[in-house]
């Protein structure tokens, strides 16, 4: 499967272009939205390009094209105002879901956020305007006719992933390594029990192909 990955820079975007370069199932296009980020993916071998999520639903699919699916895994990051998280977690997050129906790719895998179907959940998060846009983000997704992945990670680890989660509709809150929710979001791409589902993702005791064959 030939798979773009938007926020290729990213924390989890780095771990899922290497995931996915040394993959004999998958290859792996990465996009970013600098050229210097652009130069250094190429460096290492990634074919990597430019586009911004800011800029138009036709940059985008540009970028999308030849591609089989779409990993959205960009943020507007924590230094950011709600402004940018509007504009790059919520809009930015459906232009790529309509370029991808432009350019074809029909799977679409969303990179999300802990309990962001569960209103409740978040109700007095000091990061409330993030949650919002991750949930109606969602809610856009659900309603497309892409064959989505909603993978919902809890608190985010950068030590070495365990290979073991655990993976529900709803769980307690918990943490996870990013490696654990790249290889996780890897092995969505082709588990047909992950289609058109979402779930919360942290660390557990199953190992990562049976703990997505249960959801």
């Amino acid at each position: 499967m030939k798979v773009l990955v938007i926020g290729a820079n990213g924390q989890i975007g780095k771990h899922l272009v290497r995931l996915l370069q040394d993959s004999d199932e998958h290859t792996v296009k990465a996009m970013v939205r600098k050229e210097e980020q652009v130069e250094v993916l190429k460096e290492s071998g990634v074919d990597a390009v430019l586009a911004n999520l800011e800029g138009s639903v036709d940059e985008i699919a540009e970028a999308v094209k030849g591609s089989d699916a779409v990993i959205f895994t960009a943020g507007s990051g924590g230094s950011t105002g709600p402004d940018k998280t509007l504009l790059i977690d919520l809009d930015g997050a459906v232009k790529s879901m309509e370029a991808a129906g432009k350019a074809g790719a029909e799977r679409f895998v969303m990179v999300s956020a802990f309990q962001a179907h569960n209103r409740d959940s978040w109700a007095d998060s000091p990061i409330k305007p993030y949650m919002v846009a991750k949930h109606f983000a969602d809610k856009m997704l659900e309603a497309s006719n892409l064959n989505y992945t909603i993978v919902r990670p809890g608190g985010l680890l950068n030590e070495p992933g365990t290979d073991k989660v655990a993976a529900a509709e709803n769980l307690e809150r918990g943490s996870i390594p990013r490696e654990d929710v790249a290889k996780v979001v890897i092995a969505s791409l082709v588990e047909h029990n992950t289609f058109r589902k979402g779930f919360d993702l942290i660390s557990g005791n199953t190992p990562i192909p049976e703990a997505i064959k249960t959801i």
